[in-house]
């Protein structure tokens, strides 16, 4: 089975009604990245900081895959699919899609604050002030914040060497590493990028889509399956 690498972004939860990670206005849900989204807010609030990632646990909760999702979960019938998400939330897995790395955690898991690999399902949406881990420290988001290593980035880089077919769906390849994956991909493998607004890419062989993730993913899908 043909080798198919999926890196995705954003766009493609947005379309589920979860806000981006990073609005034009450069706030998350109102709030300041540097308040909700590394090492140093949580030194400074961590109250503040969990109930934060509750709420966009809740929103994830109570949000469906969309049709692009499902799309995504199809290819699996013919190719070898992973897929490398830039999102936090899990509806690749509720689509069907069984082969997912997550470049910046999920957040339907905890962690650690202390041992980033140490991470536990959570029931229900909410993370308490006072859950603690084995290892007694307090139970955090399992979402890689802004200072923090992205532990799944050689794997990812591994997995788009070995692509043969590459789809970039939702995502501005604004955020690094996950950014700099597509230069991973080998010159001659066909890259299909699938965003309203294109983003400029160094490579070649792109085969640009310019549609939102439900409309364009969709349309992908039915021409590689044909």
């Amino acid at each position: 089975m043909k080798k198919v690498v999926i890196l995705t972004g954003a766009g493609i939860s947005a379309e589920s009604g979860l806000k981006t990670f990073r609005d034009s206005d450069g706030l998350w849900e109102g709030y300041n990245i540097e308040d909700v989204a590394t090492p140093e807010a949580w030194e400074r609030n961590p109250e503040l900081v969990q109930d934060f990632y509750n709420q966009r646990r809740k929103s994830v909760l109570e949000a469906e895959p969309n049709a692009a999702h499902y799309a995504l979960a199809r290819l699996q019938e013919k190719y070898d699919v992973t897929i490398i998400t830039q999102n936090i939330d899990d509806l690749h897995e509720r689509a069907g899609s069984t082969n997912v790395v997550h470049l910046h955690g999920v957040i339907t898991r905890a962690q650690s604050s202390i041992k980033a690999d140490l991470t536990y399902p959570i029931n229900g949406w909410e993370i308490k002030m006072g859950e603690t881990c084995e290892l007694g420290s307090q139970l955090r988001a399992h979402v890689v914040w802004f200072g923090e290593a992205v532990p799944m980035i050689e794997k990812a880089t591994a997995i788009c060497s070995g692509a043969e077919l590459f789809i970039l769906v939702g995502t501005s390849l604004a955020v690094y590493p996950a950014a700099g994956l597509i230069n991973y991909v080998p010159r001659d493998v066909t890259k299909y990028i699938v965003d309203p607004n294109i983003p400029t890419v160094g490579n070649s062989r792109i085969v640009e889509m310019p549609f939102k993730a439900t409309i364009g993913v969709p349309m992908l899908v039915d021409e590689l399956m044909a």
